[in-house]
């Protein structure tokens, strides 16, 4: 029996929805005067194991919460353990000798047949990301997207996932090498990109053969259950992708020391991500790692300041600026300093906060009420540095926005390198501005901490421009756009503490979820020694 992953709105959209459920599970009622236990029960989501819905057997779950409206519950979802850990393992584990011997191509119409069905519900999709993370509805659509992206790019590398054919030593002997793939990877995945992180993860995974447990954030488990539903329909076979949604604690770690799990791909924070590492260290597990950032925008003074205050304002505050590609740090030359801070002071000024669902809004929520004071704490550290605020600085509050965890978009100026929110990721809607005299200034200031995921520089100075793609120590550098993420035909990664090497997206990534195997084939039917015959 195929899932289907049932959710219900107020409102208009009841109908739809329920005539789309319909046609999953029989017959559903609505009422309009439901007790809150009735609910309950009808947003309750569930784990995805060999295809079939199933509870935690503990019988606890727990709630995802609009982080915009605290008072709407966006679903219930099971909250497990090790037993449904242990089970998806064994329904991927069961599901991949089938798998792995479907041609790749074969794998890859599935694929692309998810890709057309996401297509045809992206804003279905994009209204509830919205709903259970916050970020403006503009870009939950791009999320939805790249998600579908995505789905494209790796079906047709059913078709290029390309070994080599080289020249060998001996005569009538033939050398190539081919991929296989590694088994069941396990995957965690955060709630800021809840569609397209998960997709950077399973579809690759999948067209390499593989079967997969992916364990969701708890903030945001809601639209990969979408996926779910959408990768059944498109006809992905019982047990090659499962979910388990729970705990870091009780999930996320089962599946790190599960020794039915090969390779474990995680996003997150770098502190997790440094345990997760020696834990499959020593396991000689597969293990890579996309972790924090400390992002920075370079603005020389020959740069064009309206498009570089366009990137700013985009690449700080975005999604509230919870992306480990956020513009965090702003290091602007001392001649255009002034004027650039002015315009940036004013246009974030005018910023509107609210529900993403609202066309009009520029920035939504934080995810909960704990990463609002988290926010708060450093916006509190910066102050006691000697940090002058320009603009926010405390919660938002009136207007709506009482039941939601909003925080004021924040300007800190007087920055010096060394301060800690200069250093550390913050995660929120606050950004520094660090003035210097030159590019080399810039760029060592840039490569100052200990992150390196996204950089940026806005001149108008080629020969500047080749000189910061060289020398910033980042896995990706945009010249005159902002810090934000990447397509997916080109690698996603940091260095640093941002990463362990490995690659998302573009055809870097098979070499994570593949096996190299070296072949020769000797066809000169006596024994050939290679190197030892060549003396």
């Amino acid at each position: 029996m195929r899932p289907q992953l049932f959710w219900f709105t107020t409102g208009l959209n009841i109908l739809e929805n329920l005539l789309r459920c319909c046609s999953g599970f029989g017959t559903l009622s609505v009422r309009v005067d439901r007790t809150a236990d009735e609910q309950i029960m009808e947003h309750r989501y569930h784990n995805v194991i060999n295809g079939q819905l199933t509870e935690a057997t503990s019988g606890r779950r727990f709630n995802n919460i609009n982080p915009a409206d605290t008072t709407d519950l966006v679903g219930s979802f099971p909250a497990s353990g090790e037993a449904e850990v242990n089970a998806a393992v064994d329904a991927a584990a069961d599901a991949l000798p089938g798998w792995r011997k479907l041609p790749a191509p074969r794998r890859g119409e599935i694929v692309f047949r998810v890709g057309r069905i996401m297509a045809d519900r992206k804003e279905q999709i994009a209204q509830l990301l919205t709903r259970e993370m916050g970020k403006v509805i503009a870009e939950a659509r791009g999320d939805v997207q790249e998600g579908i992206d995505t789905a494209y790019y790796a079906a047709g590398e059913g078709r290029r996932m390309f070994g080599d054919t080289v020249p060998v030593e001996m005569p009538n002997k033939a050398g190539f090498s081919i991929r296989r793939p590694i088994g069941v990877c396990g995957m965690i995945t955060p709630w800021n990109f809840p569609m397209a992180i998960p997709t950077w993860k399973i579809f690759p995974a999948i067209m390499a053969g593989n079967t997969v447990v992916l364990k969701p954030a708890t903030d945001a488990p809601a639209t990969v259950t979408q996926l779910l539903e959408v990768l059944a329909e498109a006809g992905l076979p019982e047990g090659v992708v499962n979910l388990v949604t729970g705990s870091g604690a009780a999930v996320g770690d089962v599946m790190v020391r599960h020794p039915g799990i090969g390779a474990i791909s995680f996003t997150g924070s770098s502190a997790v991500g440094a345990e997760i590492a020696a834990t499959c260290g020593q396991l000689h597990k597969r293990v890579s790692l996309e972790m924090g950032g400390k992002n920075a925008q370079i603005v020389m003074d020959d740069a064009d300041l309206d498009l570089a205050l366009e990137g700013a304002l985009w690449g700080a505050f975005g999604t509230a600026g919870q992306r480990c590609t956020a513009t965090s740090r702003l290091i602007v030359h001392k001649k255009v300093l002034l004027a650039f801070t002015d315009r940036l002071v004013e246009r974030t000024s005018r910023l509107k906060l609210g529900d993403g669902r609202d066309e009009s809004v520029d920035v939504g929520p934080l995810i909960n009420a704990a990463q609002r004071e988290t926010v708060a704490g450093w916006v509190d550290r910066g102050r006691s540095e000697g940090a002058r605020m320009l603009c926010g600085g405390k919660p938002a509050a009136g207007n709506g926005l009482d039941k939601g965890h909003f925080y004021e978009p924040t300007l800190f100026d007087c920055v010096e390198p060394d301060m800690s929110i200069a250093q550390e990721e913050i995660f929120g809607p606050v950004t520094a501005i660090l003035a210097v005299d030159s590019l080399d200034e810039a760029i060592a200031v840039l490569n100052g901490t200990r992150y390196g995921l996204s950089s940026s520089i806005y001149t108008r100075n080629v020969n500047g421009a080749f000189k910061a793609m060289e020398e910033i120590e980042a896995g990706i550098t945009y010249v005159n756009g902002p810090t934000i993420g990447a397509e997916v035909q080109l690698p996603f990664g940091g260095v640093k503490a941002t990463g362990n090497g490995h690659r998302e997206a573009s055809h870097t990534v098979f070499d994570f979820y593949t096996e190299w195997k070296s072949v020769y084939v000797d066809y000169s039917g006596k024994l050939q020694r290679a190197q030892i015959d060549e003396t």
